[in-house]
């Protein structure tokens, strides 16, 4: 039952962030509180993009109320942690409801996050030691400040990365906060032999899962309300911290076998369950920081800032390859849901063998989805290109498919046709007998 006071705050942060949500949608359209349509953006109508602020606000009301909660009095116990979190989301908030308006340069957002981080680190959440086998690399606490403050800003703008379809950040993070939720419950009580419930890491967790379900309903496709730099960068800074602070609330030599009589090794088997709150976090943010490492390294390679801003990310070459919006989110969240529950079944199974097997089923199931509507735009350019030139130049639906093709000048090369418009293209092959 002690579940039930996690739900109270999951409930409360989310009702309050989709009542504020709601009064944001209807103040922006009222006041014009939305920018024009970028290049890069797939949305075709102007959208307001402050849904950051109504999570916040889910979020520092679902603390508050979590405050008077006795179960909850050990997490508050400390309040300088709680104070420092929420401190550094507002700022990070408010750096990117000005980027939203104004539009910052890099250098300009990357300070803020590096300040909110360090706020976080400086009031004691901070990676204090790295477990590694048989013994516990503990650094200098300057050490130990940089890598949190390094790791809190990367995953910040890992997040903020992926933010640029209908539902994919709220929904990523909710599948991946529930997933480590439930990890951080496991964890607590059974391996480690303690029977703490009521810890930072959770409450963290449990509050931006409920801002997240909060906000999904006026952010599912077609977007009413975007999240904008603000939500995303409070998304990234909320799950960085949860992450960080379940590290402080284990004991690192149950982690190496340090501890002698006193303890035995986390997990049925030993080592491979002991390095999930290690493998966790990046595990369940493989694809955003996938897309953030191809993000920068493209950006560089091409002399540009790493923080400009292009069309090139993964949720956009999903929808090149031909998939809808809808089957983009989607695939996202199916790769964040079997990397999250692989690592979840590595800590529940006793034996974790199984778990790695139902992983890699389930991230061949995902590559195979991934790759379905490139396969079938391969096929028809594989047909079109071998069917009569005169036939493929006369139909709008076939030239282009031909790259070769006079005809196929006609289109805009930087859209691709879609997996539906190859569909057609056999189709119309196949009814003129040319396959």
């Amino acid at each position: 039952m002690r579940v039930i006071f996690y739900v109270l705050v999951i409930g409360v942060s989310a009702v309050v962030t989709f009542g504020f949500s709601i009064l944001i949608y209807r103040l922006s359209h009222r006041f014009r509180l939305y920018p024009k349509i970028r290049e890069r953006d797939v949305h075709t109508r102007p959208t307001p993009r402050l849904g950051g602020i109504a999570m916040f606000l889910g979020v520092l009301t679902a603390f508050a109320v979590g405050s008077f909660i006795p179960q909850l009095d050990l997490v508050y116990a400390q309040p300088g942690r709680i104070l420092a979190i929420l401190g550094a989301a507002l700022l990070i908030v408010l750096i990117g409801v000005a980027d939203d308006i104004w539009d910052l340069d890099w250098l300009t957002k990357l300070a803020g996050q590096i300040l909110a981080a360090g706020l976080i680190a400086w009031q004691g959440v901070q990676i204090a030691s790295i477990p590694l086998p048989g013994l516990t690399v503990q650094g200098s606490p300057l050490m130990s400040l940089i890598i949190t403050v390094f790791l809190i800003v990367l995953v910040m703008n890992a997040i903020n990365f992926i933010d640029g379809l209908d539902g994919l950040v709220a929904g990523v993070a909710l599948i991946a906060n529930s997933a480590f939720f439930v990890y951080c419950y496991v964890i607590q009580y059974g391996p480690t032999n303690e029977s703490n419930y009521f810890n930072l890491a959770q409450l963290i967790s449990a509050v931006l899962i409920g801002a997240c379900l909060g906000f999904l309903p006026l952010n599912w496709h077609p977007a009413r309300l975007f999240m904008g730099d603000a939500g995303a960068l409070l998304v990234g800074l909320l799950m960085a911290a949860s992450t960080i602070a379940v590290t402080t609330e284990i004991d690192p030599c149950r982690l190496t076998g340090e501890c002698g009589d006193n303890g035995d090794l986390l997990g049925a088997s030993g080592l491979l369950p002991a390095y999930i709150p290690i493998l966790l976090p990046f595990a369940v943010l493989i694809v955003p920081l996938l897309d953030f490492a191809l993000a920068v390294f493209r950006r560089l390679r091409a002399g540009k800032s790493p923080f400009s801003a292009d069309r090139k990310h993964l949720h956009h070459r999903l929808l090149d390859m031909g998939h809808t919006h809808f089957h983009a989110v989607l695939i996202f969240y199916a790769w964040t849901a079997v990397a999250s529950v692989g690592c979840l079944l590595v800590l529940l199974l006793h034996d974790w063998w199984w778990a790695l097997i139902v992983t890699a089923i389930g991230l061949l199931i995902c590559t195979i989805l991934t790759l379905a509507p490139l396969s079938r735009r391969k096929a028809a350019e594989v047909a079109v290109q071998s069917a009569d030139p005169e036939l493929v130049a006369s139909d709008a639906a076939l030239a282009p498919f031909d790259a070769l093709d006079a005809a196929a000048e006609r289109f805009d090369p930087d859209e691709p046709p879609t997996d539906a418009e190859a569909e057609v293209a056999l189709d119309r092959l196949h009814e003129k007998g040319a396959t």
